[in-house]
């Protein structure tokens, strides 16, 4: 049962290729699990994992967590007629972290093609937040390690809608509200940036100042070094660690047909 990998840039991304009965055997699920933390975004190309198979795969590498809906696998998607809930996901083509309404993120996701959007777009991009971290200067890490952020799941809303009607804002709101450390020190040691488009603004800053440092971070945390940009093809997997890395997917065309599907993996440490 052997499995090759092969890092996609220098900070950011391995491709590993191994056939089926080697990858749901869970043999390897030490290293994959190893790889994730390290590595931040895992590449599987044309894997072409059936939905029993990625939820069995999903289950050699942790606590397997299922949709709020109780479903275990979900239709990542922009078509409201194969997924009720489409409309929420256009905030994925903004940069974010999955779960930072929970106390507890979700360890990972995912995420495998099954239909190529019909007209071009749809790559996922992930960037590094661990590297982005690391690679501040000593006088910007202090700056930044003691700041906490006030996190909205509305605040993603006016990212694609700048002037929603009220009874949409109220249902986005009534997700809530938390409050996260702008740095995750986690306790393997390692610390990450917590931002992205749910990061409305830093607790007791100045608005304008907050605003700057946010999108300051930001656009650091997302320049080419820090960055894997996946062109998909049916039947490709990616693992990315959630709780190291931020992803967004570029624009595509709603009706384009593109369609992936999630599994995910239960959170196993609090922001902290």
């Amino acid at each position: 049962m052997t499995l090759t990998t092969r890092d996609l840039t220098p900070r950011i991304a391995t491709e590993i290729r191994a056939d089926k009965k080697t990858l749901l055997s869970g043999e390897h699920a030490a290293k994959i699990r190893e790889l994730l933390e390290l590595r931040g975004v895992l590449v599987f190309p044309k894997v072409n994992f059936s939905d029993e198979e990625q939820v069995a795969f999903t289950q050699t590498l942790g606590t397997f967590a299922p949709e709020m809906r109780g479903d275990k696998v979900y239709k990542v998607t922009l078509d409201t007629k194969v997924n009720d809930q489409a409309d929420y996901l256009k905030g994925s083509l903004y940069w974010h972290i999955d779960g930072t309404m929970n106390a507890v993120p979700i360890l990972a996701s995912l995420l495998s093609m099954r239909v190529l959007p019909s007209n071009g777009g749809g790559d996922t991009e992930f960037c590094n937040t661990y590297a982005a971290y690391d690679d501040l200067s000593n006088a910007e890490k202090q700056q930044i390690d003691k700041l906490r952020v006030m996190h909205s799941a509305w605040n993603t809303l006016f990212y694609y809608d700048p002037e929603p009607r009220i009874d949409l804002l109220r249902n986005m709101m009534r997700i809530g509200d938390r409050e996260l450390p702008l740095v995750w020190t986690h306790r393997s040691g390692r610390k990450s940036l917590v931002i992205g488009a749910t990061a409305r603004h830093v607790v007791d800053m100045d608005f304008k100042k907050s605003a700057e440092l946010l999108v300051q971070l930001r656009d650091w945390a997302t320049q080419p070094q820090f960055v894997y940009r996946h062109t998909w093809s049916v039947g490709d997997l990616v693992i990315w660690d959630n709780t190291g890395t931020m992803h967004r997917a570029t624009p595509y065309d709603p009706a384009s047909g593109r369609l992936l599907h999630r599994t995910k993996l239960e959170g196993e440490e609090a922001f902290a």
